[in-house]
């Protein structure tokens, strides 16, 4: 392909990046709020900036999404008028029923300074607010049924949102913070699998149980007593992705996108290698998306003339971009894989038809688990579908609510979700732990078709 060609093309994907990242279903989409001011100094130590990335209600940590309403009822909560915070909150939801943590702040007010059991979500809002509102989504909706339901044994429980940014010096600051505080009984978070491995320590020392319900690396499996998962780790993923290769494409040479600065990434393009191996057939070529000289042009090329079949997308949040130009630019020649960050409303609207038969392994489906009882009740709260982040998340949550009714302590947590008959029913299925920390499920492959659901017409369909 000339060089010329490859300009075109290249300026061509920007445009449509530019023009149709504005629109979509909200499962996916969410407007991309300014940074926070205090996240700009990311190295920050001052525990003044770090508790202004807490809230359980007085904050927003999200100032370009807030209504009028909203407005008033955080201002309300920080005064500690709960019944006027109550009564905008619910306004706020009533313009927007969707925002998950209008909800939360609601639920903590009408606790007010009532006895609860508190948890904290630790989430990227300031850098990734598309999967930080889709976590909290999740978290949301279990609060909101267990309060709904009468509580913990009688007990409410209070949630707290703090802002990590998928930082791992950020979540570790926050971590220290949210130790300190014998309150907090147990973290839904952190998101990326970097950061939940920079704060684990931290947690660990804490005594202070952490369940992600997005970090996949395999870096987290057995990393700490305290440390659990709700969403499969990567090497699930990977082995799923090479024997559908394999046994259902009849391809055994793939060529990898991967970045090498995230860990999720590098674990995931790693148990690939090592899945298709073990399936008989080869990963022909790595390339890393983090390489300022990358160019998906030749990248392709050089793929291509060593005779690889398919194309395994291993991008993480910050490298999407540069992966959707190998799906622009391969024009449904070579068949294409991808991770769970592939996931997104972005791949739709940009990989658009050239994206089309793509199969990317996730955790979970709203359509994959036809006697579930959560799709429904999401949809009733939330007014759409709701994502694998929302149902791992709401997962967790889960998870930690049936800890705190055996035993509502820190190290009653830990003990009860080690135990080898810990169960509890979530979005998908039960929820057990191995003794590694890991969760004990499967990984669901969708595959990319022509459909209305996201409004791009194109969704993400479980694979038969």
């Amino acid at each position: 392909m000339s060089h010329k060609n490859e300009t075109t093309l290249l300026f061509l994907s920007l445009l449509v990046t530019l023009g149709l990242v504005g629109g979509g279903l909200w499962l996916f989409k969410e407007q991309i709020f300014p940074q926070n001011q205090s996240s700009n100094n990311l190295q920050t130590t001052d525990n003044q900036s770090i508790a202004d990335r807490i809230s359980f209600g007085e904050k927003t940590l999200i100032p370009g999404e807030v209504t009028p309403a909203k407005k008033d009822g955080v201002q309300a909560f920080a005064d500690q008028n709960y019944a006027q915070a109550i009564a905008s909150l619910e306004k706020s939801l009533k313009l927007n029923r969707n925002d998950p943590q209008a909800l939360i702040y609601l639920n903590n007010a009408r606790i007010a300074s009532a006895q609860s059991y508190s948890i904290v979500a630790s989430v990227p809002l300031g850098t990734d607010p598309n999967s930080a509102l889709e976590i909290l989504r999740g978290i949301a909706q279990a609060q909101n049924a267990v309060n709904n339901s009468g509580g913990i044994k009688g007990v409410p429980l209070k949630v707290g949102i703090a802002n990590d940014d998928d930082n791992p010096d950020i979540s570790q600051q926050i971590a220290a913070r949210l130790v300190k505080n014998p309150a907090v009984l147990g973290i839904v978070g952190p998101n990326a699998s970097d950061t939940t491995l920079a704060a684990g320590n931290t947690y660990t020392s804490g005594k202070l149980v952490a369940i992600s319900p997005t970090s996949t690396s395999v870096k987290i499996t057995n990393f700490s007593p305290y440390i659990f998962r709700t969403v499969p780790s990567d090497f699930m993923a990977a082995r799923r992705l090479a024997n559908y290769m394999v046994k259902n494409l009849q391809k055994t040479q793939a060529a990898v996108f991967f970045n090498s600065q995230s860990n999720y990434s590098q674990s995931l393009k790693t148990e690939f290698v090592s899945s298709v191996a073990l399936e008989g057939g080869q990963v022909l070529r790595e390339f890393d998306l983090s390489q300022a000289n990358f160019s998906a042009a030749k990248s392709l090329e050089q793929a291509t003339e060593q005779g690889a079949e398919v194309l395994m997308l291993a991008t993480n949040n910050e490298t999407l971009d540069k992966g959707l130009q190998v799906v622009q630019i391969n024009q449904k020649r070579l068949n294409l894989l991808g991770g769970d960050d592939v996931y997104s409303l972005k791949t739709l609207e940009v990989g658009g038809e050239q994206a089309s038969g793509m199969v990317v392994a996730v955790p979970w489906h709203i359509s994959g688990d036809g006697n579930s009882e959560f799709p429904q009740k999401s949809r009733q709260l939330w007014g759409g579908d709701v994502s694998w982040r929302t149902a791992m998340a709401y997962d967790a949550t889960v998870a930690l609510i049936a800890a705190l009714e055996q035993n509502p302590t820190r190290s009653g947590v830990q003990q009860a979700l080690s135990s080898s008959n810990f169960s509890a029913t979530g979005a998908s299925g039960a929820i057990r732990f191995l003794p590694s920390g890991d969760r004990n499920a499967p990984v669901q492959l969708v595959k990319i078709v022509s459909g209305n659901r996201s409004r791009t017409g194109y969704d993400f369909e479980p694979v038969p």
